[in-house]
């Protein structure tokens, strides 16, 4: 029987840590999928996430790894999934990382670089501490991503500018090609995630309308998300892309 490095898909899906996971989180299951389907399934023992707060989600993607958690905010040292005995947390920079050249297995930036003014060197970093033949994750906005995605729903919806301000977005996202000029390594494997079908729960989920309105409508629109999460495909169009490098 195949070992496997990875939990497996439902037992991860099934750990969206985003509030209402299957109404206004569902779109965090979508990126949880794309992160799942790009990520290598090999024994990787040394694991540095980047700006993983308080999500986790690397420790729950491969169940054996040691993670080392580096953010800029000092209160995710806190939360319940760095409380684990092989997740450490480090309040740092990902443009000035502590650690020494080579470290580690894999370098994971879930929804990082477009929260970065200076990415060049945050990228370079991730490299210097990767070993080589290391795997770098990576997930950001794409060239799809706008908000709201469709104009009939502007009404109900902050603009994009006053959104990227609320997120600390730096930049609005990247293509593949700039993602190539930005990293160059091999490009391994992408996937794409919140589609133009399920992009409507998404942008319900951070409109302005009330935390009750918002479920409501989410839970309304249920069947239409579910269709349009299995309908999709890591190539299809989508508004965020999940991408595997390998270093050399």
């Amino acid at each position: 029987m195949k070992t496997m490095h990875k939990v497996p898909l439902p037992q991860f899906l099934s750990r969206n840590p985003f509030p209402h996971p299957l109404t206004q989180g569902f779109f965090y299951r979508e990126k949880m999928r794309a992160i799942y389907h790009i990520a290598p399934d090999r024994s990787l023992q040394s694991i540095l996430e980047v700006g993983g707060g308080s999500s986790g989600l690397t420790a729950m993607l491969y169940p054996n790894a040691q993670i080392t958690n580096l953010d800029l905010d000092p209160e995710h040292e806190h939360s319940s999934c760095n409380q684990q005995a092989r997740v450490r947390f480090v309040c740092g920079d990902a443009t000035a990382l502590p650690f020494a050249d080579h470290s580690f297995d894999a370098v994971t930036m879930f929804d990082v670089l477009e929260h970065i003014p200076d990415h060049k060197t945050a990228i370079l970093e991730a490299q210097r501490v990767l070993k080589p033949g290391g795997f770098l994750l990576i997930s950001t906005p794409n060239e799809n991503w706008r908000f709201p995605y469709y104009r009939f729903m502007k009404p109900i919806c902050p603009e994009d500018k006053e959104v990227m301000a609320d997120w600390g977005h730096v930049r609005r996202g990247y293509t593949i090609e700039q993602l190539q000029d930005l990293i160059a390594l091999p490009c391994q494997k992408t996937a794409t995630f919140i589609n133009p079908l399920t992009i409507v729960g998404h942008d319900i989920a951070f409109s302005r309308l009330s935390r009750y309105t918002r479920q409501a409508l989410c839970t309304l629109l249920s069947p239409l998300m579910w269709i349009g999460h299995w309908l999709h495909r890591p190539e299809s169009k989508g508004t965020e892309t999940a991408s595997m490098w390998q270093k050399i």
